[in-house]
This record gives C-alpha cells, sequence and structure tokens, in this order.
C-alpha cells in the first residue's frame, strides 16, 4: 500500500528564536513509519514494502517542542498494479503450483483499497542528546483493506519425469481484511541553526499486526525491518519559504512464513510550502521510492524484482489553537508514476494533530505546529 505521511516537525531542543516565535511555527514530521501495509500495494515481496512512501513531509527537519504531542491519521489508498505483481501475489499466496513454470505474457491484474486510522503519540526530551533534540514515538495503526485479483494464468507444468504438460487456470478472487498493523517504533535527533535544520533518525517493523501468508489482504507485513536516514529543512520564518527533504534506507529481514527477503529499498520524500499567514500554509509533497537490492531466500519464484514509483500532489495546512495546546489540521493527496513492480494509483491523508504551545505564550499568539 502507498502509505504516506507528512507530518510537520518542530522546534528544537534550544530556545526559541525571537523570530521564530513571532512566525509561530513550530514545526512537525510525526516520525513514525509505515507499520502497516497490505499485500495489494507497496513493493518487494508481491508489492509490499515496509516505509510507507510520503511519511515525511514539510517541516520534516525543525525541531519541536519539549513534551507529549499526538497525531491521528486518516489515509485512504487506491491502487492497481498489471501481470508482474499480480503473478508475484498468485506465488506468495500459494496458487501456482510449484513445478509450473509461468509464460511472461499474462493477463492478470491487481486492485486493491485500504482505509487507516493511525495514531502516534511523540515524547519530546528537554534535554540536549548530542547537542540535539531528541524524540521518541511509536505508531499504530487500524483499518481495513480489500483487494482483488482477476486474469488468465497459463504455463507449462514440468513432471517427475522431465514430461511438460501445458496449464492454464482463469482466476477471480478477492478480500477484505480487518485489523490492526504492525508497530512502528522511532527515535530522532534534531538540530537548529538559523534557517537550516538537521535531523537524523532510526525505525523499524514489529510484525505483529493482521497478516496470513495465504491472504490476499494483509495488514502487516510479515516481517521485521530496520530502516535509518536523515534529513534536511530550510525554513526562513520572515519569508514564511520552506523546503525539505528526508533520505532513508530499510533493511528487509526474511519473511519466515515465504522464505522470501526483501532487497534493500531506498525512499526519499520531500515538501515545498509557503505560509500565507500565521494560521495558513500551502504546497506540494512528494517522494521517490525504489528497491535497490534484489529479492531473495528459497521462496523468490519471481526473480530480483525490484520495484519503484514516483509521487507527486498539493497540500494545505492549517494552525489553530486547541485549549491550551496547539493544534494542526493538514490535508494533502499523492499522484504515482513510474511504477515498477508495484502497484501504484493516488492515495490521500487528512491529519490532525496537538502538540505544546511556544513556552510563555498562549497558543493563539504563538502557535506550535505538529504537522504530518
Amino acid at each position: 500500500m502507498a502509505a504516506r505521511i507528512a507530518l510537520a516537525a518542530a522546534k528544537s531542543g534550544r530556545p526559541i528564536s525571537a523570530h521564530r516565535r513571532r512566525l509561530g511555527v513550530a514545526a512537525i514530521v510525526l516520525a513514525p513509519v509505515i507499520m502497516f501495509s497490505s499485500n495489494e500495494a507497496s513493493a518487494d515481496e508481491g508489492g509490499v514494502s515496509f516505509w510507507i512512501p510520503g511519511l515525511f513531509g514539510s517541516l520534516a527537519a525543525t525541531p519541536q517542542q519539549p513534551g507529549w504531542s499526538l497525531a491521528n491519521i486518516y489515509y485512504h489508498t487506491t491502487i492497481s498494479a498489471g501481470a508482474d505483481v499480480a503473478r508475484a501475489r498468485e506465488f506468495t499466496i500459494g496458487r501456482v503450483p510449484g513445478n509450473l513454470t509461468v509464460n511472461a505474457n499474462l493477463n492478470l491484474n491487481v486492485n486493491a483499497t485500504g482505509n487507516l486510522g493511525l495514531v502516534v503519540p511523540t515524547y519530546t526530551f528537554a534535554t540536549p542528546v548530542l547537542g540535539g533534540q531528541a524524540a521518541v514515538s511509536l505508531m499504530a495503526a487500524y483499518g481495513v483493506v480489500g483487494t482483488s485479483l482477476a486474469g488468465t494464468l497459463s504455463g507449462v507444468v514440468t513432471g517427475p519425469l522431465g514430461n511438460s504438460v501445458p496449464f492454464a487456470r482463469s482466476d477471480s478472487i478477492s478480500d477484505t481484511t480487518w485489523g490492526f498493523g504492525d508497530l512502528a517504533p522511532m527515535f530522532t535527533l534534531r538540530w537548529n541553526a538559523g534557517v537550516h535544520n538537521y535531523m537524523t533518525y532510526v525505525t523499524g517493523d514489529i510484525p505483529v499486526g493482521a497478516y496470513q501468508s495465504t491472504r490476499l489482504s494483509n495488514i502487516g507485513i510479515g516481517h521485521g525491518a530496520f530502516d535509518a536516514g536523515g534529513g534536511y529543512t530550510y525554513f526562513n520564518p520572515q519569508t514564511g519559504h520552506e523546503l525539505s527533504g528526508v533520505l532513508g534506507f530499510t533493511y528487509n529481514f526474511k519473511n519466515t512464513a515465504t522464505q522470501y527477503q526483501n532487497g534493500v529499498d531506498m525512499h526519499f520524500d520531500w515538501g515545498a510550502s509557503q505560509f500565507l499567514s500565521k494560521q495558513v500554509m500551502v504546497g506540494l509533497v512528494g517522494y521517490v521510492y525504489k528497491e535497490l537490492g534484489c529479492d531473495s531466500g528459497s521462496g523468490d519464484r519471481v526473480g530480483c524484482f525490484q520495484s519503484q514509483v514516483v509521487g507527486i500532489g498539493p497540500q494545505i495546512g492549517f494552525l489553530f489553537p486547541v485549549g491550551d495546546m496547539q493544534g494542526y489540521l493538514n490535508f494533502k493527496a499523492y499522484g504515482e508514476f513510474a511504477a515498477e513492480n508495484r502497484p501504484s494509483g493516488w492515495n490521500a491523508w487528512v491529519t490532525f494533530a496537538i502538540s505544546p504551545p511556544a513556552p510563555g505564550a498562549p497558543p493563539t499568539t504563538k502557535p506550535i505546529v505538529r504537522k504530518y
């Protein structure tokens, strides 16, 4: 599934500068990663990846206010894929005989939709770590994924004596899965130097979500993963200009249910925005996702199967007080293209986040943003 959060990142462990206070923006990238997936949508095994492209967005490296914050995200995706991904899914769920050599010219397709709710509590430490600001978060998800696969599969079955028998079958299968996704803890460090902001992160997948290797739709990915990377944000509070980019890499552990191991994945999320006022920002978001290493394992029957996809779309955000806290509401959407060995389509995010206000200032005058 495509996954994609743009949490705006927040203020540093350092004192907030006066010019940033006047603008009233703190920023947020909700630290988590994709900890959910569905066998309908992403990259690698059956087109499914650990990382949700678009997880990071505008203000990703900007430090946050110390204390607790909470983000709630509604995520929708609609995707489809052709013969390569559909064939890989048939192998994974055991619909293709082990001794079948499949023709390259197949008439198969897969379609999927997903609706998920993501909850991400984050704690930002006041005490500096390595001269920067440390934060920890945990992403959890719950929702529904529906997938359908249809078409004709043909090939040649090799018998025990080496004889070949033609094989052909028409498939039309579908299922829907409700449940919880995997858990994704994250640790980040952020540094601020005037208009320049830097960050690094580590995260991973704890595979406890709804997953069955023989099921077409899943909300968990069925294996652990480790992901790390770094990012940069240029943010000028005087002009309201902002530009962010985060580059990361995923190492995937073997799926013991299928004996399949995804290759190393690279992902680059970016965002660019303009603050029209202290309360409103508009801009663009995008991502590039590419598998660098080949898939492997005794369960790999599709070869290297390197995946990629590119996405881009609009965003708009609003800041407002919520009691003695700062509220942030963000809408963004991505259209995907240049997909290989991976479903593609479109996805939309609606994020509502609450974070601490700037110290000594009511949120109505000095808002702090936690933006996803």
